[in-house]
């Protein structure tokens, strides 16, 4: 039986340990020794026995793997599960790492749009570009947009897990909010990629052409049909190529395509 409910105390110590959710990351598992170390204070809170405590403790190093941000709100219906499960006799102990592997892939699609795919490139796109001008607080600001949503995320994602328990995931479920989220978080990483690539990405080309004794430059010609084409194809390229090269011949292909491209006067 419960000796007692789950307090704040705990609920803190789950919080800061989630940070290190990834130490002891493993192709086995994944993220599994992270999470039952989180869990710890918990168990050791909900369990007196050390059969319990033990069972408990195997029964979270199942493999795990989901984006960081989202993974105290898991947390939170995993501490509402074992309430439950230390009141409840007849609950079905199976039932917890179920609902952590249904909650793996739904919530790692929206955080990885979220914060891989959005949040962190508005984040350095804005720190790229004051840093750009020499200024320190480039990367500090770039820190603060992803970092700061990033915490209030993880809090209150662990407070609402643990209060609303799995029926928040059902009722996301029902009501198709988790298709809209990731739809929502899909546009805007698109249009911030978009306004990147006109922005920052500088490619021109010094080509000039004379025809008939007059002097034409190639990319006057190009500004008037589409303004910053050749970032726009080049992005293009890299896109396709990125699903068929490794990302470390890649940036190698592209450093040399630049420089021989830049000493034959092409680019």
């Amino acid at each position: 039986m419960t000796l007692t409910k789950v307090t704040n105390k705990e609920l803190r110590s789950v919080f800061w340990r989630s940070f290190a959710l990834q130490g002891a990351f493993n192709y086995e598992r994944m993220q599994n020794i992270g999470y039952c170390y989180s869990m710890i204070p918990v168990i050791r809170r909900l369990y007196g026995e050390k059969k319990d405590q033990s069972e408990a403790l195997i029964r979270h190093l199942e493999i795990f793997n989901t984006t960081p941000a989202v993974v105290p709100a898991i947390m939170g219906i995993t501490t509402a599960m074992e309430e439950e499960n230390c009141d409840n006799a007849n609950f079905d102990e199976q039932s917890i790492n179920a609902v952590k592997a249904s909650l793996m892939g739904p919530l790692a699609g929206i955080g990885d749009s979220i914060f891989w795919g959005t949040l962190r490139i508005i984040a350095a796109g804005i720190g790229v570009s004051i840093a750009k001008d020499g200024s320190v607080f480039g990367p500090i600001l770039f820190l603060l947009i992803y970092n700061f949503p990033n915490f209030l995320v993880r809090i209150f994602g662990l407070k609402l897990g643990y209060q609303v328990g799995v029926s928040s995931l059902e009722r996301l479920q029902k009501e198709g909010l988790m298709d809209k989220i990731m739809s929502i978080a899909t546009i805007i990483g698109l249009s911030v990629v978009g306004g990147m690539v006109a922005t920052m990405l500088s490619i021109s080309t010094p080509l000039e052409l004379k025809i008939s004794g007059a002097e034409i430059v190639v990319q006057d010609i190009l500004d008037q049909i589409l303004p910053n084409m050749l970032p726009l194809i080049f992005t293009f390229v890299i896109y396709s190529l990125i699903k068929k090269v490794s990302v470390t011949w890649l940036t190698i292909g592209v450093i040399v395509f630049g420089i021989l491209m830049h000493a034959i006067g092409i680019l």
